[in-house]
């Protein structure tokens, strides 16, 4: 099955530069733990069973991290792994419905907790929410103008790409149709960084993380 979702993954069309020939640099499917990650609150996420799969997710929707800029409060982040071009899929499932700004997150080209990338999949768009994110010495700012609900399911795994190209600038995200991008914008501040999922304050399962970069 997880072969079966890895191959799925990695279908499709990611960037002219073909990125999804880029090397295998890291894999998570949490059968081990989760000693590989680090959070900015261990005590608001969980490794556990569910239905006989391991899984890392987030236990609440608060948090002790309070970041000294407005951004995202759970953020687990892989540790020693840094790349300027990537591509990353992932399986994520929402656990609460918190309405229009249900969300997860996804932390890209990190370079500490006040200069970083994150891409805001809410589920309903505003400027706040289902955008591509900066945060630069700054509160977190929309860099895109996306008019794309995200259509969160209960009790549904999603599939989740991310496509970096730090040359041409490119930023692309999908969800569900690994084809088809949800939105995209083009930005070069960030070079290469950390990579990282979680959420603004909502929670979420992941599981099946497969990075390609450099």
């Amino acid at each position: 099955m997880r072969y079966f979702l890895f191959s799925l993954c990695c279908a499709g069309v990611v960037s002219a530069a073909d990125l999804s020939k880029l090397p295998v640099l890291f894999t998570e499917d949490f059968e081990k733990g989760h000693g590989r990650w680090e959070t900015t609150d261990a005590e608001s996420w969980t490794h556990r069973k569910v239905n006989g799969n391991q899984v890392f997710g987030i236990n609440r929707r608060s948090s002790k991290y309070r970041p000294k800029v407005r951004s995202p409060h759970h953020i687990a982040l892989i540790k020693d792994v840094q790349v300027a071009d990537f591509v990353l899929t992932f399986r994520v499932k929402s656990t609460k419905d918190t309405g229009g700004h249900r969300d997860c997150c996804i932390f890209f080209n990190w370079q500490d907790p006040q200069n970083f990338y994150y891409v805001h999949l809410g589920a309903r768009p505003d400027p706040h929410s289902g955008q591509i994110m900066i945060v630069k010495n700054a509160p977190r700012k929309a860099m895109t103008n996306n008019k794309n609900d995200t259509p969160w399911k209960n009790e549904t795994w999603h599939m989740v790409k991310l496509v970096r190209d730090s040359k041409a600038g490119t930023i692309t995200v999908y969800f569900d149709d690994l084809t088809k991008p949800h939105m995209q914008v083009s930005d070069k501040t960030f070079g290469k960084g950390r990579i990282g999922i979680g959420s603004f304050d909502d929670m979420n399962d992941f599981d099946d993380i497969h990075l390609r970069g450099r």
